[in-house]
């Protein structure tokens, strides 16, 4: 079997709890190296890795020959630079979301994608969830009739954690960049379908990180509604709702931790369905996709210009709140 050797940019918490793990039990995928200067970092990857190579700085990473892709956990402000630097250096890339903080951000790295010929990708891992493609397939294929509006939530409170680089407006911090991907992607991929105005968000502020965002949008035939937060409670959803039935995901985005992932079909009349996918892991689902189209040149479920229709959605709303 053909095997894409990794390493990783940085030791964030998240890549020790969630990606790096994903990257050791995916098939066709070898977590090889790790970039961080801390030896006690470092040592929480290798409680399950024992064998891996620890470089005291990201530019040794990069110029590591035995590593074919590199996956970028860094605060957002530093996606870009990074994803430019591996790709420069002759590494795959899957890099953390948002990988930009503007939509016109992601063209020098879709040019430097297609001059060097290598994968670069965000790491939207939802998309890889079989929930979202059944999503896509109900209501895509009209098991709901025409659908009539979309509506989101995804909020947790974090507003304790003061250091976090989430609450940070210098490490590209706010709610928008770390869930609003979620709410606003979740849709685009289900329906296939744009939005073509904002006419209403609010955005409420602190320290300059938007915290709070209530958000109303027009796509092709369909409403769409959002809230967006760090400052509630923790919850997540998504109803897709159309003139016959509805279609409701009750864990869309961190399936497994915030719950089991679960797809409500209800289609009137008491016919209520619900599928369950217990013990599916997405970032592992996200890491062998992406090996494939390495490997085998198959075509990657979330290519760039996914991820960049997602921010310039984000870039929209950003200036309805303005206005």
């Amino acid at each position: 079997m053909a095997v894409t050797r990794w390493g990783i940019l940085g030791a964030a918490n998240f890549a020790r709890e969630h990606m790096a793990r994903a990257i050791h039990a995916a098939e066709g995928a070898d977590l090889v190296a790790l970039a961080t200067s801390s030896a006690e970092k470092a040592a929480g990857f290798k409680a399950f890795q024992p064998n891996l190579r620890v470089h005291e700085s990201y530019e040794a990473l990069l110029a590591d020959q035995e590593i074919d892709a590199v996956y970028i956990p860094l605060p957002n402000h530093l996606h870009v630079e990074w994803t430019l630097k591996a790709l420069e250096a002759g590494k795959h890339v899957l890099c953390e979301k948002p990988l930009a903080m503007k939509a016109e951000a992601f063209d020098p790295v879709i040019a430097k994608r297609d001059e060097t010929g290598l994968l670069a990708a965000e790491a939207y891992m939802i998309v890889h969830h079989p929930q979202f493609a059944r999503a896509r397939e109900l209501v895509q294929g009209g098991a709901i009739g025409k659908l009539r509006h979309v509506d989101t939530v995804f909020s947790y409170n974090n507003a304790a954690d003061t250091g976090n680089i989430r609450n940070r407006p210098e490490t590209g911090g706010g709610a928008l960049a770390d869930i609003g991907v979620y709410t606003f992607g979740s849709a685009r991929f289900v329906t296939g379908s744009e939005p073509q105005r904002v006419p209403y968000a609010r955005i409420d502020r602190e320290n300059g990180v938007d915290v709070f965002n209530l958000v109303t949008a027009e796509f092709d035939g369909f409403t769409y509604s959002a809230v967006v937060s760090m400052r509630l409670q923790n919850r997540q959803e998504i109803t897709f709702h159309g003139d016959t039935g509805l279609v409701r995901l009750t864990c869309p985005f961190n399936a497994g931790v915030h719950d089991q992932a679960e797809l409500v079909l209800d289609q009137g009349g008491g016919k209520v369905t619900v599928e369950r996918w217990p013990g599916v892991n997405h970032y592992v689902l996200q890491v062998e996709a992406f090996c494939r189209a390495v490997q085998e040149g198959s075509a990657y479920p979330c290519p760039l210009e996914f991820s960049r229709g997602t921010q310039a959605m984000i870039d929209m709303v950003v200036a309805a709140a303005a206005a």
